[in-house]
């Protein structure tokens, strides 16, 4: 009767233990997943805010008298310039082509010839998608004597750089708020865990077990916690963006596998990291307790 009952308290044990895991391991993954989508926002502003600025033309008029030749040449030295992210050259038949699919109207067929100058459309890098980098550009291209004027809106350049850097202050600022809330949650999990084998801690402290051999399973128990809600925050987020590609194909433009990998590896280390630490805290207050305390708490 005795084994019976030991047998049926191990399978309790056992039992309460897995329930315990894999209700540990919901709220670990769900807390995750709240993470990973915050870093994958903060790096989607990133590129969203590279794409809209390597988006900015400045659109070069070339004289009518330059030869096939120097317009070769310009077109190298345009490229080889570090503001540059591409250069294309547009003709005055391809300008004159453009406007026409554009207004539906022949400008020829009423003065006579083709209005339209030649033309380089700069695309400029992010870093350089600044007005004190644009206008130093500008002023050097002004002074090229085959360039006819050099067009590209001020005004919008200015309230580009200024909503980044208003959107980016404010995505900060959640990312750390919601990064401290992670925190505090993931750590509510595992003290909640530790606090119900206090009682277990402490006996086993109180038969001379170390405070390294007492630490060793727990730990080992949080590390394994820690990688699987990683794994399954980590499948959460990439099936949702699956989806999300599925239904918005351009998405891709702004969030490519770099930062799918990056999201993908700070959710797997702060799953792992976090678990370990707030266990490894949660431990050390318990072992510091003495018996009587542990009934006060």
């Amino acid at each position: 009767m005795a084994r019976n009952n030991e047998i049926d308290m191990g399978k309790n044990r056992k039992s309460f233990l897995s329930t315990q895991f894999i209700t540990a391991a919901i709220s670990t993954t769900l807390v995750l997943v709240l993470l990973g989508t915050i870093v994958l926002f903060v790096i989607t502003a990133q590129n969203l805010s590279t794409y809209v600025r390597e988006n900015i033309n400045i659109s070069v008029l070339i004289s009518d008298e330059m030869d096939s030749l120097q317009v070769k040449s310009m077109e190298n030295s345009l490229k080889q310039a570090r503001y540059a992210k591409s250069v294309e050259f547009i003709s005055k038949e391809q300008a004159l082509v453009e406007e026409i699919q554009a207004q539906g109207i022949d400008p020829t067929e009423f003065i006579g010839m083709n209005p339209y100058t030649a033309s380089f459309e700069i695309k400029i890098n992010a870093e350089h998608a600044n007005p004190d980098s644009i206008n130093a550009a500008v002023k050097k291209l002004k002074g090229n004597p085959d360039v006819v004027d050099v067009i590209y809106s001020k005004d919008l350049i200015k309230s580009v750089n200024d909503n980044i850097r208003k959107v980016s202050i404010i995505l900060l600022i959640i990312a750390a708020l919601f990064t401290y809330i992670s925190f505090a949650l993931i750590n509510n999990t595992v003290r909640l865990t530790i606090f119900s084998k206090r009682f277990i801690i402490n006996t086993m402290k109180l038969v001379g077990a170390s405070w390294n051999f007492i630490r060793r399973p727990f730990l080992a128990q949080s590390f394994t916690l820690g990688i699987v809600s990683a794994i399954l925050a980590d499948g959460l987020l990439i099936g949702g963006l699956y989806w999300l590609y599925n239904f918005e194909p351009q998405i891709s433009s702004v969030i490519d596998l770099k930062a799918i990998v990056i999201v993908s590896a700070a959710v797997f280390l702060f799953g792992i990291i976090i678990t370990y630490l707030c266990t490894l805290f949660s431990l050390n207050k318990y072992l510091k307790m003495s018996s009587n305390e542990l009934y006060y708490i």
